[in-house]
């Protein structure tokens, strides 16, 4: 008889539930039912739904760890952006409930969000900001290029692409074998802009 994984049993029910409904809309109890375990197995794995949460919630950040492996490359400041892009999409792909969490945390954060989803946002964020920073001095992006905005456009857009897919799946493929076109059409926008 194999013996059931009740921890990531619960992990997985949590992931999925958190992410449709969020830490408040999902009840101990429907958790437990969920998982099919008693609320006990809860508390005594993650001290409470709140710990469960929390869990949840630093696993599907923990990639953007990810992100310090850009700042690292020695490559152009070009050739970072499309190691972001590149990364973006692979962590899309990767954990599809991230964009569930990431969203209800900017718009409703839980008492997580400042240990958990801020620090990984702002560690992006800063990072791409000295790679545009980087790439005005040494003049491979124009003169007076903000950083902060240039950077806020990106991660926008690539994270719109994924954020829209429900509203835009009759207009265009989100299938992964569409990746290597969209990061060349990005990279078009950032390399070139959209002037002739």
């Amino acid at each position: 008889m194999v013996k059931k994984d009740y921890r990531n049993n619960l992990i997985e029910t949590a992931t999925r539930l958190f992410a449709e409904r969020g830490l408040k809309g999902v009840s101990i109890r429907e958790l437990s039912k969920a998982a099919e375990v008693s609320i006990s197995m809860i508390s005594y794995h993650f001290g409470g739904k709140e710990g469960l949460y929390s869990l949840v919630l630093q696993e599907q950040f923990a990639c953007f760890e990810q992100i310090e492996t850009i700042r690292e490359l020695e490559a152009a400041p070009l050739e970072k952006i499309e190691a972001y892009i590149r990364w973006s999409i692979r962590r899309h792909r990767e954990y599809p409930y991230l964009m569930r969490f990431y969203t209800s945390e900017l718009t409703n954060p839980t008492p997580y969000f400042a240990t958990i989803v801020d620090p990984a946002i702002k560690k992006v964020i800063r990072i791409l900001m000295d790679t545009i920073g980087e790439g005005i001095r040494i003049r491979h992006f124009r003169q007076g290029l903000s950083p902060v905005d240039t950077v806020l456009a990106m991660v926008g857009m690539v994270n719109y692409y994924f954020l829209s897919t429900l509203a835009t799946r009759e207009i265009v493929s989100h299938s992964p074998e569409r990746d290597e076109e969209l990061i060349r059409h990005y990279m078009d926008l950032f390399g070139k802009g959209i002037l002739t």
